[in-house]
């Protein structure tokens, strides 16, 4: 696949019956679900999970989303959603891109990016990325261009 980044972690999607809405399409909010969950995913898959987020008192929230939906996608159809981090800056922010291709034929029918922040948990405040954010976030941050 023609991916953005190299080495993406993927998953394989198929839309359901409940992601489809009255166009007869793939709901805009299916893809936005979608990216959570491959985010989760894919930190869960560097060593960092819901636990640790709660144990450490810090999260990587998002601070602004943005979506480009390039094609429709359909019941049924075979696609492939990827991530990557993509930039950090060491301290509070890290970027988060998105791309979905249709397997069909390869083309690229999604792209999104997530500008994240780290925040402690019990007080919403932006704080600093703990050491174990940086060793697992990091050294995952890919290049652009492959």
């Amino acid at each position: 696949m023609d991916w953005d980044y190299e080495n993406p972690f993927v998953q394989a999607i198929t839309p359901q019956a409940g992601d489809i809405d009255g166009l007869d399409h793939t709901n805009n909010a299916v893809y936005v679900r979608w990216c959570e969950q491959i985010g989760w995913a894919h930190s869960e898959q560097l060593g960092l999970n819901l636990d640790d987020y709660r144990r450490l008192d810090r999260a990587m929230a998002i601070r602004r989303g943005e979506y480009e939906y390039l094609l429709p996608t359909v019941l049924g159809e075979s696609l492939t959603l990827a991530t990557w981090l993509t930039g950090g800056d060491g301290k509070i922010a890290m970027e988060r891109r998105f791309q979905l291709i249709r397997e069909s034929d390869g083309v690229t029918v999604l792209r999104g990016r997530w500008d994240l922040v780290c925040i402690d948990i019990s007080s919403g405040k932006v704080r600093r990325m703990p050491p174990e954010f940086l060793d697992a976030y990091l050294p995952s941050v890919a290049q652009a261009g492959v």
